[in-house]
């Protein structure tokens, strides 16, 4: 039998790779892929999403700067993505994920104006794989406003991390999805399901992010809804409870 220490991992890459594995399928998986980064790819925010088909947003931190991502998700949604050539389309696509590097100005206008001026971002490096049903699934970090540029190095390092950070994220998606609901959640909708049984499991699932803190545009992105969609679920849930505002909420399921 032999017994030996492991080498010290001296690489960068290697040590924030090793990093990511650690915390894939925790809660803050998002923020620890963000701060890792940072020595590589000095990105203040990051997203991972799916367009086409169900569109929905998976995963985002900030870093330094207000999280807008969900504001990002939902301006991105309102028109630009329909428009977007920097993801990988098509079945030719598919064989294989595409790295893409662009800045604000290489946009489409309203792309700029709704998504990047109007949050303070930009540059963005992405990593995206097109799917046999039509949808793009997407890695993306942000360059803000206040930060320099990307240098060619930190996109080759990213370029290296690519592939293994889009097999962690994909993991963590799975793993994140199989979880059960905890507390605080848990106990929002077990609480509301004892105060009023009459309420939908949809009208539920908007009082329950209500009572976490969450906007109708953060509800919406995380439900994959529309904004009005969420309005009309609070509105018949705050009727069926007797209520008119989120602190009465609150103070129902006191």
């Amino acid at each position: 039998m032999r017994r030996w220490q492991p080498a010290p991992v001296a690489d960068r890459r290697s040590r924030v790779l090793a990093d990511w594995v650690g915390h894939v399928g925790s809660p803050d998986f998002g923020q620890a892929v963000l701060d890792g980064m940072q020595d590589l790819l000095p990105a203040a925010s990051w997203s991972v999403y799916r367009v086409g088909a169900a569109p929905r947003l998976f995963l985002s931190a900030s870093r330094g700067v207000p999280d807008t991502t969900h504001d990002c998700w939902r301006a991105y949604l309102s028109g630009p993505h329909r428009r977007d050539r920097s993801l990988p389309t098509g079945a030719a696509a598919a064989r294989a994920p595409l790295l893409c590097h662009l800045t604000a100005g290489e946009v489409s206008a309203e792309h700029r104006a709704k998504v990047y001026e109007a949050h303070g971002m930009a540059e963005r490096i992405s990593v995206a794989e097109a799917q046999a049903d039509g949808t793009v699934f997407a890695v993306n970090f942000y360059r803000h406003g206040h930060q320099r540029a990307f240098t060619d190095t930190a996109l080759d390092d990213f370029g290296a991390l690519a592939l293994p950070l889009l097999a962690l994220v994909r993991r963590h998606t799975v793993l994140a999805a199989q979880l059960p609901a905890g507390p605080p959640a848990a106990g929002f909708d077990a609480r509301l399901q004892q105060v009023c049984p009459a309420l939908t499991v949809r009208e539920r699932a908007v009082c329950v992010r209500l009572l976490q803190g969450m906007t109708q545009d953060g509800i919406a992105a995380d439900l994959a809804l529309a904004v009005p969609t969420v309005k009309t679920y609070r509105n018949r849930a705050f009727a069926r409870l007797g209520i008119h505002s989120r602190h009465e909420l609150h103070a129902r399921l006191a």
